[in-house]
């Protein structure tokens, strides 16, 4: 199962992420991103919202 991880030292809560996969992913009040599903249902969803990144925030664990 594959596993979302999301690096609040590198995140810039630009939203790309959201903007993928907003049932996956929100930012936060705090300009974080929150991950709401940690093993994605989805994993194709989950590799094109961690793709588009633009700060290499979030990364897709096997």
């Amino acid at each position: 199962m594959s596993r979302i991880v999301a690096d609040h030292a590198v995140c810039e809560g630009i939203g790309m992420c959201e903007t993928t996969a907003h049932e996956m992913f929100v930012v936060g009040d705090d300009g974080l991103v929150e991950v709401l599903q940690f093993e994605p249902d989805d994993v194709t969803l989950a590799r094109a919202a961690v793709a588009a990144c633009p700060v290499s925030a979030l990364r897709l664990q096997d």
